[in-house]
């Protein structure tokens, strides 16, 4: 668990619920079978259709701006191998839910089998739609919560309408990991913190 612990050390994880998620799920389970000899890298590595399971550090980064809580229902867009659907359905526990939305049907189908490992599928903890992630998933909105984990060229509009007044959106726009604070149906807070490197997110036709 020397991953976990120099993420602890380096202040990238504080949080102590986002810490037992780190420990309990376990990122070598949404890694492709030639790559599980990697998965203590702390850096992004591919997973196939030209996308990458996230360097832990981002997503510990990520998952603090979040702030996600029990009983929390979070949108988790672009969720690729899953890791992030299944670290968010620990932490908002059984009276909470994660919809990972994936344009990839692969990608779908991967993530959806690395969650099967942790019953959070069966549970009705976790989701996995097909679809895409940059119109947000209306069908069950409204969200507590958004995670993206591919850029966008800006915040899309659907993920606006789709959050809750007092809900968080943590997304890469560009080389920037942005967090978004609804306080009103019209008002945004917004910080950016740069120096990050993503694939794009992908959007259909």
């Amino acid at each position: 668990m020397a991953l976990v612990d120099s993420l602890i050390e380096g202040s990238w994880l504080k949080t102590s619920r986002i810490i037992v998620a780190f420990r309990k799920i376990k990122r070598v389970d949404f890694m492709p079978d030639d790559m599980k000899d990697l998965a203590e890298l702390n850096e992004a590595l591919p997973i196939g259709c030209g996308q990458t399971i996230s360097q832990p550090l981002v997503v510990a980064f990520m998952l603090e701006l979040l702030a996600p809580e029990p009983g929390d229902k979070i949108l988790d867009v672009g969720s690729g191998s899953g890791w992030t659907t299944a670290l968010l359905a620990e932490i908002v526990g059984e009276n909470g839910k994660i919809i990972a939305i994936d344009i990839i049907p692969e990608l779908v189908e991967f993530g959806k089998k690395n969650v099967l490992k942790y019953n959070f599928i069966e549970k009705g903890t976790g989701q996995f739609i097909c679809a895409d992630g940059s119109k947000g998933y209306k069908e069950e909105a409204s969200f507590d919560k958004i995670l993206a984990s591919a850029s966008a060229e800006k915040l899309p509009q659907a993920w606006k309408n789709q959050l809750k007044i007092g809900g968080r959106i943590v997304t890469p726009i560009g080389s920037s990991i942005w967090l978004f604070e609804k306080k009103s149906e019209t008002e945004f807070d917004s910080k950016e913190y740069p120096g990050f490197a993503f694939v794009p997110l992908i959007k259909g036709g």
